[in-house]
């Protein structure tokens, strides 16, 4: 149960962040003051070696493995930080949405902290963390248009402040993310694949290969992938060569970046009617925020549509617990806290209202997306 309190903006708060969502153990320790963050300590314990033989996250594997790191990762970091457990003003931790294995044991370890440090927890939206992970070393103010793009999710939002976001978009099938690394996979390049993609990718001929553009002409901010990925998957089956898979790497790498942009300045022309110049922020935050090429595509439609442009340091693209804290530390600001009671939770969204207005995951289907 959530509580609301007094809002406090001089104070200063010092945050442990804990993120266990998918396969990166992660504990931070942030401190908030007024709009500035500092970031204390970062600590991140990949699992990637664990999951490579697998081409993939295998869930069982990841809950074991947090359970394994989790003590050490919050030692670590409260190490690194320089700073005793009665020195923290609160707990936060990522309670979904993920693989829910994971969730629940992060989540347990903040509640367990909580109870015996007697501190706040605040149980916090992983994607929420994604949207102020821009926040934590830049000075990115209220309202921004969001473009949150990673291995599971891929969304428009108006984010107006804490606990405020309103969905214009996302995606009707898979992340762009997943594309990336699924299509990775059919071209034979070791997991993680969204990075070995981008780095096959360089030199290559995008035009090589014709690709579909999905949603061309559709109204809305939605997205959709399966197409490219489908299409991508029976190019890269018929190659043999580097230079031809190199083309295709550099072609699925522009499509993304393509879709990903022009839905972007869809939402733009939405968001943007009656601002002025000063007010049109963007931010994109997620895994694929990292990729050059996303970025590229971005930072020029910010250009023609008057939008001042923001990405998270490349260390904070990705799965972590500074971006967990912060969201953490502005949700104790607000006095928005959590009870002991708080579940961890595999799906939620940030707009609750048109996830159930128009639902993408619908009780009739099966399998993943179910």
């Amino acid at each position: 149960m959530s509580l609301t309190t007094h809002s406090s903006q001089d104070r200063v708060f010092t945050i442990l962040g804990i993120e266990t969502s998918c396969d990166e153990t992660a504990a931070a320790v942030i401190r908030l003051c007024g709009d500035k963050t500092e970031v204390l300590s970062s600590i991140i314990d990949s699992q990637i070696a664990r999951h490579a033989p697998f081409g993939g996250v295998v869930p069982e594997i990841a809950a074991r493995a947090h359970v394994d790191s989790i003590d050490g990762v919050i030692a670590a970091a409260m190490t690194a930080a320089g700073l005793r457990y009665s020195e923290l003003d609160g707990i936060a931790a990522t309670a979904g949405p993920g693989l829910v294995g994971g969730v629940m044991v992060g989540l347990s370890a903040g509640k367990a902290m909580s109870l015996g440090l007697n501190l706040p927890l605040m149980a916090v939206n992983h994607l929420e963390g994604h949207a102020v992970s821009a926040r934590l070393e830049a000075d990115v103010p209220y309202p921004f248009l969001l473009l949150l793009t990673s291995g599971g999710h891929c969304q428009l939002l108006e984010v107006r402040g804490i606990g405020q976001c309103l969905r214009l978009g996302t995606t009707i099938d898979d992340a762009a993310g997943e594309a990336f690394d699924k299509i990775a996979k059919t071209l034979g390049l070791a997991y993680p694949g969204g990075p070995a993609l981008e780095q096959l990718a360089v030199g290559g001929d995008p035009d090589r290969y014709p690709l579909p553009r999905a949603l061309l002409g559709r109204d809305g901010c939605d997205f959709s992938f399966s197409g490219l990925k489908t299409a991508a998957a029976r190019i890269a089956i018929t190659l043999s060569e580097d230079p031809q898979r190199r083309d295709l790497a550099a072609g699925v790498q522009a499509a993304i970046a393509r879709q990903l942009a022009e839905r972007t300045e869809r939402a733009m022309l939405q968001y943007g009617q009656g601002l002025t110049s000063g007010d049109k922020r963007f931010v994109v935050a997620g895994g694929v925020a990292a990729n050059r090429v996303v970025r590229a595509a971005l930072q020029a439609a910010c250009a023609k549509h008057g939008f001042s442009f923001a990405a998270p340091a490349l260390r904070y693209c990705t799965d972590n617990a500074a971006m967990i804290a912060l969201a953490g530390a502005e949700r104790l600001r607000l006095g928005l806290i959590d009870g002991l009671d708080v579940a961890a939770r595999p799906r939620w969204p940030l707009d609750a209202a048109a996830a159930l207005d128009q639902p993408i995951h619908k009780l009739s289907r099966k399998g993943a997306k179910a």
